[in-house]
C-alpha cells in the first residue's frame, strides 16, 4: 500500500455506504494502519445522494478530509453525478454497472461492474450492496488483509446475517478478479 489511500464511496441514502466506509477504516486499524472515516448525506436521508469519505495511510493522518480521492465508489447516477468532479488522473473510478460514467471525468481508470445486481439476483439480498462493494474495494486496493476485512464485516453487520455477509464480501471479490 502506498502511504496514503483516499476513498470517497457514494450512492443513496440507505444503502450502506457509510457503514461500508466504517468497516474498511476499521479493517485498516486491525492491520495496524491508520484511519478516518467521515459522512455527509443530503436532507432527505434515505434515497438522497450520501457519501462517506476514507482515508488509510501507514503514516500519521494530519488531514481529516478527502484531498486527492484515489478511489472513487458510485452506487447511483445521481451520486456519480454530484461527487466524481473532483476526480484526478490518479483516480480509479469503481461504478455500478447501471451508472454512466461522463466522458469529463477525469480518472486513471474506470471500473464498471454488477454490484446491484449481484446483490439482488446472486445473493437475492439488495441490502448487502455494500457489503460487495467493499469486497471490490479491497480487491483493487488492498487495504487490508481479507481477514481483517472479514472480521471488521461481522463485527457490525446484524447477527444472523453472518453467512451472507460472507458470501457478499466474497461476491465482491470475485467481481473484480473476473475484472
Amino acid at each position: 500500500m502506498s502511504k496514503q489511500i483516499e476513498l470517497r464511496l457514494t450512492g443513496s441514502g440507505g444503502q450502506g455506504l457509510i457503514l461500508g466506509g466504517i468497516i474498511l477504516a476499521e479493517a485498516a486499524i486491525m492491520d495496524g494502519k491508520n484511519a478516518i472515516q467521515s459522512q455527509s448525506y443530503g436532507p432527505e436521508a434515505r434515497g438522497g445522494a450520501s457519501k462517506a469519505e476514507v482515508i488509510i495511510s501507514s503514516e500519521e493522518i494530519d488531514f481529516p478530509k478527502v484531498q486527492n480521492v484515489g478511489l472513487l465508489l458510485s452506487l447511483t447516477q445521481v451520486a456519480c453525478n454530484k461527487y466524481a468532479n473532483d476526480t484526478k488522473e490518479n483516480t480509479i473510478v469503481l461504478v455500478d454497472s447501471s451508472v454512466e460514467v461522463s466522458s469529463d471525468i477525469v480518472s486513471k481508470e474506470v471500473i464498471r461492474i454488477p454490484i446491484l445486481q449481484t446483490a439482488s439476483e446472486a445473493l437475492k439480498k439488495p441490502m448487502v450492496a455494500n457489503i460487495i462493494a467493499i469486497g471490490a474495494i479491497n480487491g483493487i486496493m488492498n487495504i487490508a488483509s481479507k481477514e481483517s476485512l472479514e472480521a471488521a464485516v461481522l463485527n457490525r453487520v446484524p447477527k444472523g446475517t453472518e453467512d451472507l455477509n460472507k458470501k457478499a464480501l466474497e461476491e465482491g471479490y470475485k467481481l473484480i478478479a473476473r475484472g
